[in-house]
């Protein structure tokens, strides 16, 4: 089953009739200067904004602080803004200042205009389908250790922190695939990297959000705890570029087959006029680690949990995975692409529970969305999943149905894949998109072949809140395991 793309070629929706301006939109009331700063339960957030697009409607105006930024919940206006990267929109000067005053190094994430380019071509070569098989046996190797650590879980009867355990694999993976570096925390228990890394994107998102910049007076224990983490990764990835370098040195065949993405970057970076440097080769590899981290272990916490939640759709998806692997022997990519239901799963988990559900863009120029007039340097909040969750888009929009994927049961995927856009769309769509549904068959194979699934929720037994911290994350979700009966 390939991977879902949204389509591309959807002219802009733009109303025949007299158009709005963002001033003159209904929104929530604000504070005197402040606007709806004081309101914002930054966990919260994404939720706040689906219920303000209930109340006052597809398009509405929040003021935070001076700015007036513009609410978008309609899909083809949410479309439009994403396909017109890099030229028309780009990501806001807020995420860009604050990331840079943190320290941390540009990288395709933030970095917009021709720098943007220049690394694109990079990470798009470190990308091709050639190398990504070359990176497999890191990715395999990850799955084993993860078998191996649910085995002893399951046989001494303990509860697992999902979203720890997820958290380790993908940085296991990504340290694996991406770096040539073998951390093995899964084995190790060693989570150094995991626990710096788990600093950085919640304290820039709740910089970004923040009233105040009170942290350029004064530091909060979680100010300095993330200057601590930040030295610490920067260090760890100056040492993967390091230590790639002197493996391209000792060995230059490498260099025409790269056997991590870090190594086939350096190469791209290393070409005459490339115009890349090893600081913006160092920008990728946190980008790497941060949004290769999160992301993937959140989506597959979510998806973990719906599975056992529909008994019916778990059942299928095990027999899939056993009989793709009623053979035995080691996972390989052609088993993984024989997971046509599996992958369904992980595309519902993604329109349901999308892990950016809100998206903050800014306008390069002046252009029209829906009937709505948008100036030059508005800030747009995308509200990724609002039609992904309605009726008129999408049948039984909110629950989870695997098989629209499929075109089962009178269902087609036609709106589904339209509207839900969990990597983005246009230039700018996510370029590890790929890696990351491989590693999220890598688990649920590893999970359905080996066990039965004894448990997934909170202690409480009630459904798992979300929480945003830059991705969202469900909250408190433990499993239990029982070795394969059949």
């Amino acid at each position: 089953m390939s991977t879902v793309m949204p389509p591309t070629d959807a002219a802009p929706v733009r109303s025949a009739g007299p158009l709005r301006h963002i001033a003159d939109l209904p929104g929530p009331r604000g504070w005197p200067l402040l606007g709806s700063l004081p309101q914002i339960k930054p966990p919260q957030f994404h939720r706040q904004l689906g219920e303000w697009a209930k109340e006052f409607g597809r398009f509405y105006k929040l003021r935070l602080g001076p700015r007036l930024i513009l609410v978008v919940a309609d899909h083809a206006a949410v479309a439009q803004t994403l396909r017109d990267r890099p030229d028309g929109f780009r990501r806001t000067d807020r995420l860009e200042a604050i990331g840079l005053e943190m320290g941390l190094k540009g990288g395709l994430f933030g970095v917009n205009g021709d720098e943007w380019k220049r690394q694109r071509r990079m990470v798009m070569a470190a990308f091709d389908p050639g190398h990504v098989k070359a990176y497999y046996p890191a990715l395999q190797k990850c799955g084993e250790r993860l078998a191996g650590r649910w085995q002893r879980a399951a046989t001494a009867g303990a509860n697992i922190d999902l979203q720890a355990d997820l958290m380790r694999f993908t940085v296991d993976a990504i340290a694996g695939l991406a770096f040539g570096t073998d951390v093995n925390t899964l084995e190790s228990d060693d989570d150094v990297i995991q626990r710096h890394l788990d600093k950085i994107f919640p304290k820039l998102f709740t910089r970004i959000i923040a009233p105040l910049p009170y942290w350029r007076l004064f530091k909060l224990p979680s100010d300095r705890e993330l200057d601590r983490a930040l030295v610490a990764v920067n260090a760890a990835i100056d040492g993967f570029i390091a230590s790639a370098r002197q493996r391209l040195a000792a060995e230059p065949a490498r260099r025409a087959a790269p056997r991590n993405l870090l190594e086939a970057m350096l190469v791209a970076a290393d070409e005459p006029d490339s115009g890349i440097d090893d600081e913006q080769v160092a920008g990728n590899v946190m980008t790497m680690l941060l949004a290769g981290e999160d992301t993937t272990a959140n989506t597959l916490a979510w998806c973990i949990w719906l599975l056992h939640e529909h008994p019916q759709a778990l059942a299928r998806a095990k027999a899939e995975a056993r009989s793709v692997m009623a053979e035995g022997g080691p996972v390989t990519l052609e088993h993984l692409a024989q997971l046509d239901y599996v992958e369904a799963c992980m595309h519902e988990t993604m329109r349901l529970k999308p892990v950016a559900p809100q998206l903050p863009l800014q306008a390069l120029k002046d252009t029209v969305l829906g009937d709505v007039a948008v100036p030059a340097g508005t800030v747009v909040i995308n509200l990724m999943r609002h039609d992904s969750l309605d009726d008129d888009f999408i049948p039984a929009a909110r629950a989870f149905k695997p098989e629209r994927w499929l075109g089962e049961g009178g269902l087609s995927p036609g709106s589904a894949k339209r509207i839900s856009m969990p990597f983005g769309a246009g230039p700018r769509i996510c370029p590890g998109r790929y890696l990351a549904l491989q590693e999220m068959k890598m688990v649920l194979l590893t999970l359905l072949t080996h066990f039965d699934i004894a448990s997934v929720g909170t202690a409480d037994g009630s459904e798992p809140a979300e929480r945003l911290m830059f991705a969202m994350a469900p909250v408190g979700l433990r499993m239990r395991l029982a070795l394969r009966r059949d």
